[in-house]
C-alpha cells in the first residue's frame, strides 16, 4: 500500500514539475539564412568545392585515358613495358585517391574550411538562443531544422526572430 501512494505522489509531483516548465524552438536554418555572413560563407565553400572536383575530375580524366591507352597498346608491349605502365597507373590512382581525401575527407581541407568559416557563426548562434534560454526560464529549446521531428509548432513559441534579434540582423 506504502509503494502504491508513494508512485501515485511521485507521479503527480512529475505531473506538476512538468507543467511548470518552458519550451520553445527554433529554425536554424531560417536563422542561419537571414545572416549575410552565413550566406556569404556558403557560397565561398562551394566555389572551393567546385574547383577541388573540377581539379579531381580531371585527374580521374587523366587516369582513365591512361587505362584506355594501355589496354590498346598492352598487346604490342612486353612484360617489363606492361608491369611499368601498370605501375605508373596504379600510382596515378592513389595519387587521385589521396588528393580526394586530401579535399573532401573527414580531416580535409574543405572540412577545415568550413569550420573556419560557420563554426564561428553557428557559436554565436548557440551563445544567443542559451542566453534566451537563461533570461526566458526555458527548460528546453529544440530545434526544428535537426534532426528532430517536431509534429506541430505553435508559431507563438518560435524563438528563432528572437535569436536574430539577440545577433543583431532584425
Amino acid at each position: 500500500m506504502k509503494k502504491i501512494i508513494l508512485s501515485v505522489l511521485v507521479l503527480f509531483s512529475v505531473a506538476v514539475v512538468s507543467n511548470a516548465q518552458k519550451y520553445g524552438f527554433i529554425d536554424s536554418e531560417y536563422i542561419m539564412e537571414n545572416i549575410p555572413a552565413y550566406t556569404a560563407a556558403q557560397e565561398q565553400l562551394n566555389q572551393l568545392s567546385s574547383q577541388y572536383q573540377k581539379e579531381l575530375e580531371s585527374m580521374h580524366a587523366e587516369v582513365e585515358q591512361m587505362y584506355q591507352d594501355f589496354q590498346a597498346e598492352s598487346v604490342l608491349l612486353s612484360e617489363d613495358m606492361k608491369r611499368k605502365r601498370e605501375d605508373v597507373i596504379i600510382t596515378k590512382e592513389k595519387d587521385y585517391k589521396q588528393l580526394q581525401r586530401k579535399y573532401f575527407g573527414p580531416s580535409g581541407d574543405l572540412y577545415k574550411k568550413r569550420q573556419g568559416l560557420v563554426k564561428p557563426i553557428q557559436d554565436d548562434i548557440f551563445n544567443a538562443v542559451q542566453e534566451i534560454a537563461t533570461d526566458g526560464s526555458y527548460a528546453v529549446i529544440f530545434d526544428k531544422a535537426g534532426g528532430t521531428t517536431l509534429f506541430f509548432t505553435n508559431p507563438r513559441y518560435d524563438l528563432s526572430d528572437q535569436v536574430l534579434q539577440k545577433l543583431g540582423y532584425k
